[in-house]
């Protein structure tokens, strides 16, 4: 086995095994960080290859010595086949190799939960930190696991019930899956506004992520009558996983519930695809000193859609 760094000629062979990997989402695709402008980060990706075949990938920089993935995206970390225990250990004991031939002090890896695997397997988590790495921090997401046997508003919390049916019989209000980013974005920021958040994605990076995975992004809008009131930015990770990035309404149009009704559009859609999980995303107290500080209202109100925790775990190594 040897470990490379990336070179633009490796970009249908890269994506094409993420595509086709067990753990590999659309943040590990190198369409994805395409949407970045050339100067805003300087990547050092790693191609781990056999008999000139590529077995894993690692998307990442280097920077002082640290090499962090992602940087860019969401997730990161090695994306594999779904391998063995004894590969695993494999992968990892060649890594560390490379990294210490090449003089790095410290890798830091953060992959997506587990819900994002074809088949769940934690046998490259375990041979990692039986070689030396340390979970650094653990990050709560939520996901709705999806059910085909299963209606959905009855899994939901009286309350939220109670809103999506009253939503569902008010003939004004409609969701449609569009292309209408002009109308989304102010809604994104007057709801991140109040938040004092600003947006991962510029207007700009969404129209440039919607041309370069126009099958992976899906913009579920709200109206009332003609004029949008919220939204919800989905990203079809892969074949398990549909993500709400954003989950957004006008703060004045609250007792039409947009955001009730859009959440549950999303949970039909994605059930009657064939996915598994609505991954409805992290819940941080950002303005705790302590990063891994839960946000406990966040947590609740997801739970009201019958949402679960899972982890988004970092592991690091200094070496």
């Amino acid at each position: 086995m040897e470990i490379r760094e990336y070179t633009p000629s490796d970009k249908n062979n890269w994506d094409e095994f993420v595509a086709h990997s067990n753990n590999g989402n659309i943040f590990h695709l190198q369409k994805f960080f395409d949407y970045h402008t050339t100067d805003k980060f300087e990547y050092n990706h790693l191609v781990f290859l056999e008999q000139g075949k590529i077995v894993a990938v690692l998307p990442g920089r280097l920077k002082d010595g640290i090499f962090e993935s992602p940087i860019g995206a969401s997730y990161g970390g090695l994306v594999t086949d779904d391998i063995k225990f004894s590969y695993a250990m494999e992968l990892t004991a060649c890594l560390l190799e490379y990294a210490r031939t090449n003089n790095f002090r410290e890798i830091v890896l953060t992959a997506a939960p587990l819900i994002y695997e074809r088949h769940p397997n934690q046998n490259l988590e375990y041979a990692m930190l039986w070689q030396g790495f340390e979970y650094r921090t653990h990050y709560i997401s939520s996901a709705i696991a999806l059910d085909p046997e299963r209606e959905t508003i009855p899994r939901f919390q009286r309350t939220v019930r109670n809103y999506v049916r009253q939503s569902l019989k008010n003939t004004d209000i409609r969701v449609e899956i569009n292309e209408d980013y002009e109308a989304f974005h102010p809604i994104m920021l007057h709801n991140l506004s109040k938040h004092n958040v600003r947006p991962t994605h510029s207007f700009n990076d969404m129209i440039k992520l919607k041309n370069l995975l126009p099958d992976a992004l899906k913009l579920f809008m709200v109206y009332n009558k003609d004029e949008p009131i919220g939204g919800s930015l989905m990203f079809f990770c892969n074949d398990q996983v549909a993500l709400c990035f954003y989950n957004m309404m006008y703060y004045h149009h609250t007792s039409l519930h947009p955001v009730h009704r859009v959440l549950y559009e999303v949970i039909e859609y994605s059930t009657k695809a064939g996915y598994n999980y609505v991954d409805i995303g992290v819940s941080q107290d950002t303005s705790a000193l302590n990063p891994m500080t839960p946000n406990d209202s966040l947590i609740a109100y997801k739970e009201t859609f019958d949402a679960k925790a899972v982890m988004r775990n970092t592991l690091a190594i200094k070496l």
